[in-house]
């Protein structure tokens, strides 16, 4: 009988770090250089985004001068 590997959640904390500092999405869109609806897909989101480009995460790194261990929890 084989085991299965527990499923492994990563949450995407991006609504709570705007939360947080209190940046809405237009602000965080002016800041990144990405569009508003980019932003809020981005925020809508609850678990890593399945297609994350690694300009858009870098962007989002500084507007928000985090780590990506900010946005990204393991649980």
């Amino acid at each position: 009988m084989q085991l299965s590997a527990p499923q492994v959640a990563i949450k995407w904390k991006l609504a709570h770090l705007m939360l947080e500092q209190d940046i809405k999405t237009g602000d965080l869109a002016e800041v990144t250089g990405l569009h508003p609806g980019t932003i809020s897909k981005l925020k809508a989101c609850r678990v890593m985004p399945k297609r994350l480009d690694r300009d858009t995460f870098e962007k989002l790194c500084q507007a928000l001068k985090c780590t990506p261990g900010d946005l990204l929890v393991i649980e």
